[in-house]
């Protein structure tokens, strides 16, 4: 008997020892597979099983989260979503997360091994913390001043703090929503649909996915490189450039929307003022195909890896033309195309005596008790140009404002630069081309510009002849200075 007793508590041992060696197979080496199984929605109900951490400006969260009372608890709301969804995103139950909602998701979910009071707590308990909070560098009154301005027309802003690099306000209109698409119920999934069929794109975030034409906001670079590299003797002293220019190795004309007469042999200064396209493609072929690229990819032209932290679409400048194609590409047309982010950073690099900082959007992290897990430094992007060099761009940039088509940008007291540009739009620019505006602000009392600005509005409702940058877009830059001005006491 005791024979048969001992047999079977070895056949017991035996399939015990199997069960443990089973077990620890999934629970250690098939763990990770299991987890990333589609299947298993363990780690999904688990993700919405708390709220999510807010997104704020200026200390004040944009972001919040609502008890559904279904299996994925918490779903995400918004404050004002139409008019911080090119900054937030969207978080979503069914489509997933976007812009800083997914740049920084492991913050706001609370999985981030960084928010743990315990190191590798997480990994071994699978505890999972409170959400963090993403302070973000947005001014509140200039997001609302660009939102306001653009009125619902297609277009976007973008305003940065030349000096730090932080991005004030990130605009496109028209918008949308995110609260609409968060959970998983059939309205969502409606509005999924709709938003992605809309001729308008309002899920297009126009500020940093969409490139335009620059058109004559792009003078300013070309300005850049023909000072750098010596083209001109001196921004007052007359151009060897007739009116109108034939384009190199063509039989065509270029013209200028001013007065031909002027424009021809006129000095940079005046050249930038009236916006001679004569002028600036002429010097731009003087300049050389070489040096242009590389003062627009100083600027940040022909870089796919700007991220703010989202990723922002490449701006382009051709590194292979012939001289009648650089010449269109030297008053921003040809394949030349600039987010409206770009061109904010080509006036921040004037604005800041020709340092240009890294952009960015987001200032700190912090887990949910405010303390702070990560921060984000202020960093060079690029020495662009001389202290000199802008310098003389900062005052032809004015001149601009003062007493050329940029006058609607001026505010009383304040030393506004700024440059329009119209770009052409369409099959053989038929269609309504786009306004620009690209500016910098300086209050009275500080001691350097607070703010830099580009706008861009494509409104295929208007009148060609009433589309202008000076017109259209300096209104928007102005409001936009202002309230950046105003909130920080100038």
């Amino acid at each position: 008997m005791t024979k048969y007793i001992r047999r079977a508590s070895v056949f017991c041992l035996v399939l015990l020892i199997a069960l443990l060696l089973n077990s620890a197979r999934i629970q250690v080496f098939q763990a990770q597979s299991l987890d990333d199984n589609s299947a298993n929605r363990r780690e999904t109900i688990q993700r919405y099983d708390q709220p999510r951490g807010d997104i704020l400006v200026q200390g004040k969260p944009i972001t919040g989260s609502k008890d559904t009372g279904e299996s994925y608890k918490y779903e995400r709301t918004y404050k004002n979503g139409p008019l911080y969804s090119p900054v937030t995103g969207y978080a979503s139950q069914t489509y997933g997360t976007t812009f800083v909602e997914s740049a920084e998701d492991d913050v706001l979910s609370g999985t981030d091994p960084m928010l743990s009071t315990v190191p590798f707590w997480n990994e071994v308990s699978r505890f999972q913390n409170a959400g963090g909070d993403v302070e973000t560098t947005i001014n509140a009154a200039a997001q609302k001043a660009a939102y306001d301005g653009l009125g619902g027309k297609k277009g976007a802003v973008a305003a940065i703090d030349p000096a730090s690099g932080k991005i004030l306000a990130l605009v496109s209109t028209p918008s949308y929503d995110p609260g609409d698409i968060a959970g998983t119920g059939q309205s969502d999934v409606d509005t999924w649909n709709a938003l992605n069929s809309a001729s308008s794109q309002p899920m297009l975030n126009r500020a940093i996915r969409q490139t335009y034409p620059p058109g004559s906001t792009f003078k300013v670079v070309t300005a850049a490189a023909v000072l750098e590299n010596n083209v001109v003797n001196g921004i007052t002293t007359d151009t060897d450039t007739p009116s109108p220019y034939t384009l190199p190795g063509t039989t065509t004309q270029l013209t200028n929307e001013s007065s031909s007469a002027a424009c021809e042999d006129a000095t940079l200064e005046y050249a930038m003022r009236v916006s001679c396209n004569t002028v600036f493609a002429n010097l731009g072929v003087q300049v050389g195909l070489g040096d242009m690229v590389k003062m627009a990819e100083n600027f940040g032209f022909n870089d796919s890896g700007i991220k703010v932290p989202m990723t922002a679409a490449k701006s382009n400048f051709d590194t292979d033309m012939n001289d009648s194609q650089l010449a269109l590409s030297s008053i921003g047309q040809f394949d030349t195309a600039a987010t409206p982010l770009q061109m904010a950073m080509v006036s921040a690099a004037v604005a800041n005596g020709g340092t240009l900082m890294q952009p960015h959007l987001v200032d700190k992290t912090t887990k949910a008790n405010g303390t702070t897990v990560s921060t984000t430094d202020n960093k060079t992007y690029q020495q662009v140009m001389s202290a000199y060099t802008a310098t003389q761009l900062q005052q032809m940039m004015v001149d601009v404002v003062t007493k050329g088509t940029g006058t609607n940008a001026q505010i009383p007291g304040v030393t506004v630069g700024g440059k329009t540009g119209t770009a052409q739009n369409g099959v053989n620019n038929e269609g309504t081309p786009y306004a620009w505006f690209i500016s910098y602000a300086q209050g009275p009392d500080a001691s350097t510009p607070q703010v830099a600005v580009a706008v861009v509005v494509e409104d295929a409702s208007a009148d060609r002849a009433d589309i202008s940058g000076g017109g259209s877009a300096a209104p928007i830059a102005r409001s936009v200075m202002e309230a950046v001005l105003n909130s920080s006491g100038s």
